[in-house]
């Protein structure tokens, strides 16, 4: 059983999307979620959106009432379109600002289905 969730066009760089991500690879989902909860970083609100997305698509697709056993087997992300902006600099010049995107993906699955 694999239940997935998929947040798109997310305004993080994936570079700091993926540090947190690799956090929480491997891990099962109630202790997740207590990284998350407790990483100073900000690109761990939408990743635990993406958490509990996926932790609900596991109850309500699946029928899989108890959540200690999920583990998180697959946690990726992929980069955006960029969003090109400019801003001027002296002398008349501009100075290209890019404002990365990212597409991040999680899977949870139940333990035995993962050994």
């Amino acid at each position: 059983m694999e239940a997935r969730a998929q947040a798109r066009y997310i305004r993080v760089t994936p570079m700091k999307a993926r540090r947190v991500v690799d956090l929480i690879r491997g891990v099962d989902a109630t202790e997740a979620r207590a990284i998350l909860r407790f990483s100073p970083q900000a690109a761990t609100v939408p990743v635990g959106k993406v958490l509990e997305s996926a932790i609900a698509n596991a109850k309500h697709n699946y029928n899989h009432s108890n959540e200690n056993d999920l583990v998180i087997s697959e946690a990726y992300v992929d980069e955006g379109p960029t969003l090109k902006r400019f801003r001027p600099r002296a002398q008349g010049r501009a100075y290209r600002i890019r404002k990365r995107t990212s597409h991040i993906t999680v899977v949870v699955s139940s333990k035995e289905g993962t050994r």
